[in-house]
């Protein structure tokens, strides 16, 4: 049973929730998750799980979660994933913790992407499906949110040290999310009365002593001017100890961080870092966007005029090209299964070789040792063949490979030399990308 991953490339934000709620251990657990999944039911909607998984996935059902809990059970504990394999994307974990351990039911909640919920019906189903939760299983402190805004604010930690947080836990309001619960500790610690009169879109009280606040109608407008504000107004109300202003400004900040960079990338690269900042966390893409826009690659440096070329030194020149080709296999060799295109020399399989070696972050992943005597000569042969296979391109052996050259036009290229550049850090993998030399060459050849 396939199900839709929720993690990997062109990762969009995503609606986070956590809750760590109090059960009764000494109860049968089915009636005790009767209250957890029939909330689920009736609220999750289009986001609904249709995927349980413990020892294997299962289609979602009662008996499947008996089961898989009951596959997932050890001493003091037992857990259950829930997903989805229709969109939108669902990762739900839960895990339920026995005596000696304190007895808690555990609850993180992930739907990509969250402008799902930019519908005010969907949100406040949501906000219901919580309300229910902590309803019925007291908790200390929840939230639900942006991902990549509480990355940014740097919850659950907000600057303290694993030490710290696990002994304090939420020990006062540090931040104000979009749904946020608040226990009788809590509630107690601010003041019931000033807690129910925080400015915001919701406060309720539930019947177990906890309040319910949640800044604004759409979970996935926090964003925007107005919903920053409203919840600068909650959390300043509720910390009367900070500056509103301040707060705002924070806020802002970390609104302008998110917003969308439209990507100017130089042109001959552009592909390949198209594909880079897919792979990066979805809350500093937008920066890197930024960065790579007012970024520009380095010209190339190995390479010097056709008459200026060294001559060949080899007793046999069809027997070092030979050669040349047999160190471009080894790449093939060591790439085609992650590379496909690797086999076809062609200008493209030079950028996916790129994305590849940035990926896998090859020039620090792997030794040295093996890198210098295999890597590089490998990487510099496929670059020479490709210049020579697309370009017109002609090897002018030498017995040091740094000194072998490829004519190409009026220029000559040492495509050793680059590849020994190219795989000295992951940063230079960019700066001396193999597409970018070629990118180059191409030019230099139509004007000759």
């Amino acid at each position: 049973m396939r199900v839709l991953e929720f993690h990997g490339a062109g990762e969009e934000d995503y609606l986070w929730l956590t809750f760590n709620g109090a059960f009764d251990p000494r109860a049968a657990l089915e009636r005790e998750l009767e209250p957890f999944l029939h909330a689920l039911e009736e609220y999750a909607g289009e986001w609904m799980p249709d995927v349980a998984e413990g020892k294997r996935r299962r289609k979602y059902a009662r008996a499947a979660i008996w089961k898989a809990l009951e596959e997932e059970r050890d001493e003091n504990s037992t857990s259950l994933v829930l997903r989805r394999t229709k969109w939108p994307a669902l990762y739900l974990w839960s895990r339920l913790d026995f005596p000696p351990l304190p007895p808690e039911l555990r609850i993180t909640l992930k739907v990509r992407p969250l402008s799902f919920f930019a519908e005010a019906e969907r949100s406040r189903k949501l906000v219901e499906l919580v309300r229910a939760w902590a309803s019925r299983y007291p908790v200390p402190h929840a939230v639900a949110h942006s991902s990549d805004d509480a990355e940014l604010a740097g919850f659950p930690d907000f600057g303290r040290d694993d030490e710290t947080r696990r002994r304090d836990g939420f020990d006062k309001i540090y931040e104000v999310c979009w749904l946020n619960v608040f226990g009788p500790k809590l509630v107690e610690a601010v003041g019931r009365e000033r807690m129910l009169s925080t400015p915001a879109w919701r406060v309720e009280e539930l019947p177990n002593g906890a309040v319910l606040l949640v800044t604004w109608p759409t979970a996935a407008d926090f964003a925007s001017d107005e919903a920053r504000l409203a919840q600068a107004r909650a959390h300043a109300h509720l910390r009367p100890d900070l500056d509103f202003d301040t707060v705002l400004h924070a806020l802002r900040e970390r609104s302008a961080r998110l917003a969308p960079v439209e990507p100017r990338f130089h042109p001959d690269v552009a592909s390949l870092l198209s594909r880079v900042v897919d792979r990066i966390t979805s809350h500093e893409r937008q920066r890197r966007i930024a960065e790579f826009n007012a970024w520009q690659p380095p010209e190339p440096e190995e390479w010097c005029p056709a008459d200026s070329a060294l001559p060949p030194d080899v007793e046999n020149s069809d027997r070092a090209r030979e050669h040349y080709s047999d160190l471009a296999e080894h790449l093939v060799a060591l790439l085609h299964t992650e590379v496909p295109s690797i086999f076809e020399a062609t200008p493209e399989s030079l950028t996916d070789a790129d994305f590849y070696f940035w990926r896998e972050e090859f020039p620090t992943s792997r030794l040295r040792e093996a890198i210098d005597e295999r890597a590089v000569p490998a990487i510099g042969a496929y670059l020479g063949e490709v210049l020579v296979r697309n370009l017109g391109g002609q090897w002018i052996p030498r017995k040091k490979l740094e000194e072998a050259q490829v004519l190409v036009g009026n220029r000559v290229w040492f495509p050793f030399a680059r590849a020994r550049h190219y795989m000295c850090s992951r940063q230079a993998l960019l700066d001396y990308s193999l597409t970018r030399l070629y990118r180059v060459a191409a030019r230099h050849r139509v004007e000759a």
